[in-house]
């Protein structure tokens, strides 16, 4: 594939996340530019959904499509692959109903958010957890949870402090009806 750029690679064709992605979050060669970032095309040499794309004439989501929803959102994925597909259908319903921008900025604070947990209580082995969970739980339910760690005292050491915010996101989720474990099968990103 030749090279392929969007406006903004946050949140991709085909409705991922692509800012709470644990390859977004990572430095070095592994490091993913989000869907049509820079050099997104060396990354992902093929994508399905974006030869889709510009045969429809070059839509910028998929939501955008005549033909949405295909086959590929009639019977969506079961399997995630390093992000979630759980709510690519609800996410894609949010930009249309909303407005992409709004949708964006929702986004935007999400990944906000995300980077906060990795920067400030991230022991090496919550990455993936962190983004799991902010992309399956709504602001609300983030905003609660980021308020609650802005009051955990200073005294706490911080593995402990870890360990507290694991537990939030855990009951939270399981209050929403929400399993935060990935649907594992070997991908690629699309």
């Amino acid at each position: 594939m030749k090279e392929y750029k969007r406006e903004y690679p946050l949140f991709s064709l085909c409705g991922l996340n692509c800012g709470l992605c644990p390859r977004y979050q990572s430095e070095g060669t592994s490091k993913c530019p989000g869907c049509g970032g820079k050099d997104f095309h060396l990354q992902h040499p093929s994508c399905a959904v974006i030869t889709c794309s510009k045969k429809q004439g070059d839509i910028e989501y998929c939501f955008q499509c005549k033909n949405y929803q295909c086959n590929r959102y009639k019977s969506p994925s079961e399997k995630d692959s390093f992000i979630t597909y759980r709510n690519v259908i609800s996410d894609m319903r949010k930009a249309m109903d909303h407005g992409i921008e709004q949708y964006q900025a929702e986004l935007n604070e999400k990944i906000s958010f995300l980077e906060y947990l990795i920067r400030n209580y991230n022991d090496g082995r919550r990455k993936s957890f962190y983004c799991t969970s902010v992309n399956l739980l709504d602001l609300a339910d983030l905003y609660d949870i980021k308020e609650r760690i802005q009051k955990l005292d200073e005294t706490i050491a911080r593995k402990e402090k870890i360990k507290i915010i694991e537990l939030w996101f855990e009951e939270k989720a399981k209050s929403k009806n929400i399993d935060l474990k990935l649907k594992k099968m070997n991908l690629n990103c699309q």
